[in-house]
């Protein structure tokens, strides 16, 4: 039986929602490639994973890791673009849920907690990572996994 919370609602486990603008974010990072990259965080106040940043189409890969908090967790993604050993153009969206050893063990245990469900309503995500370490989700990471 397929059961999906209406956007905005809580999950039993995290009690976090999801802004309907977190999703249409990612829809335009998605669709339109209007983004390279988003980041997402979780509101405590609002229980709600919303957008903290984007970065447009021209940001490199190192902008968006540098975007990322060194000691709090966050959720991401990033539109990757690669060219294939044929040489063809291509791109994956990779899903990273980035989770610092050095971070406070409640934001670990909230954003760990909610991830499922966040992770669901975003339709079409190629490839998934979990990093507690920076080089848990270097470029060459990206690039192994994608090609």
């Amino acid at each position: 039986m397929a059961f999906r919370m209406g956007v905005g609602g809580g999950n039993a486990s995290s009690g976090m929602g999801v802004a309907e603008h977190s999703v249409s974010t990612f829809k335009e990072l998605q669709r339109k490639k209007v983004h390279r990259y988003v980041i997402f965080k979780i509101d405590e106040k609002t229980k709600e994973v919303v957008v903290e940043k984007t970065g447009g189409p021209a940001e490199s890969y190192d902008d968006f890791t540098a975007s990322l908090p060194e000691n709090d967790c966050r959720y991401a993604v990033f539109d990757f673009d690669f060219v294939t050993s044929e040489n063809c153009q291509k791109s994956k969206i990779f899903f990273i849920a980035w989770s610092p050893s050095v971070a406070r063990i409640r934001p670990k245990m909230l954003y760990a907690t909610s991830k499922d469900r966040f992770r669901r309503e975003l339709q079409g995500i190629h490839y998934e990572i979990q990093a507690t370490d920076p080089t848990e989700m270097e470029l060459e990471v990206l690039q192994e996994r994608a090609s």
